[in-house]
């Protein structure tokens, strides 16, 4: 166990924020990202006076068709996510660093290896951009590195002993009470029947989780949960409960988690993660597997678990697909535009991607 005062220490000294984006239909707009940190502002405001890391994965190819999850953009998508690069750099100074814009920064050369060492080409080369105090750090690699690889090399840049792992298109819609969850996180080092490695963010889907069916359908995650689930409390904050129940699964959405631990368990070697993988694909159906056999402290997941388990954490904002608000209004106008000039029989099966100059101004209209 460590003691009171390693516990109770600021939360800027024990968590880094780390940042995973690449190429979305909505750059060079950060629109996407202001909306995560404005959620930070609202929900979790303490996050904000952190040191930050944002990984800007790189992509594969140009194709005539964008396949995101693949690593493919068209060459439209490629030219702003240049720009949208730009964009972010500017706000995360702005949002995490006092909003000054003028900065010394120190150039970093890394390498993410993965895979088999006999293949002399499993390697993709980085640089990293850090301002002289660290409180920022950008990572921008020469390939796609894919989700896994990206935070693993985040990982190791970071000095703190937490992280919160934050995706591009998350944003918070309820409190989170970091420091007491630190402290209760950075307290349980030493229990080995119920440490507080890992801590994820429940969405729609993870709603009621300790009585779903991922749980209640297997003996051995029932009594886990049944023994398990329960309010802790901080030293330092007696009176502010974290109900947490456990969870058996390793998600990539938002979560908080112990930066060794996570090295330990998600990237115990090279072989563990190929690029363009993602954490829970390679890791998450191990660790379940795993719970489920009666290792669950092995892996130490937890979901915070307000309202017993029905207050929703996060939104999910589909990064894949969304363009930003402007856009999605035109299109959404597009294709009323379109849907009216039909049912009045003018015209038939337009292509609202080609519709008159003045379409918008013609709807105004009408």
């Amino acid at each position: 166990m460590c003691s009171a005062a390693e516990a109770a220490q600021p939360v800027a000294n024990l968590l880094t924020v780390i940042i995973a984006t690449s190429p979305t239909p909505s750059a060079p707009s950060t629109e996407l990202i202001s909306t995560i940190l404005d959620s930070f502002q609202k929900h979790c405001p303490i996050l904000l006076g952190c040191s930050v890391i944002v990984i800007f994965d790189a992509y594969d190819q140009m194709a005539p068709q964008a396949r995101l999850k693949k690593g493919q953009v068209t060459a439209e998508l490629a030219r702003d996510y240049q720009l949208y690069k730009t964009n972010v750099k500017e706000l995360i100074l702005r949002r995490f660093h006092d909003g000054k814009l003028e900065y010394v920064f120190t150039e970093i050369k890394g390498v993410a290896e993965y895979g088999s060492p006999a293949v002399a080409s499993n390697f993709v080369d980085f640089t990293a951009t850090q301002t002289e105090d660290k409180r920022v750090t950008f990572i921008e690699p020469s390939r796609r590195l894919g989700f896994g690889l990206a935070v693993r090399s985040a990982l190791r840049m970071t000095e703190t002993p937490h992280v919160w792992i934050q995706q591009h298109d998350w944003a918070l819609v309820a409190d989170i009470p970091i420091d007491p969850l630190l402290e209760i996180m950075t307290a349980s080092e030493g229990d080995e029947n119920a440490p507080v490695k890992y801590v994820c963010l429940a969405a729609v889907r993870m709603l009621s989780y300790a009585t779903s069916a991922y749980v209640t359908n297997f003996k051995m995650l029932r009594e886990l949960t049944s023994s398990l689930k329960r309010d802790f409390a901080s030293k330092s904050q007696p009176g502010v409960k974290i109900p947490l129940t456990p969870l058996f699964f390793w998600h990539d959405k938002p979560h908080i988690v112990s930066t060794e631990h996570y090295l330990t368990r998600a990237f115990p070697t090279r072989l563990a993660m190929n690029r363009g993988d993602f954490i829970e694909d390679k890791v998450g159906q191990r660790a379940r597997t795993q719970m489920k056999e009666g290792l669950w402290s092995k892996w130490a997941c937890w979901l915070y678990y307000p309202d017993d388990g029905t207050r929703l954490c996060l939104r999910h904002l589909q990064g894949r697909t969304w363009r930003g608000t402007e856009a999605q209004l035109k299109q959404a106008a597009a294709y009323r535009y379109q849907n009216m000039r039909q049912n009045e029989a003018l015209v038939q099966d337009e292509d609202p991607r080609s519709l008159p100059e003045d379409w918008l101004d013609t709807l105004a209209a009408e």
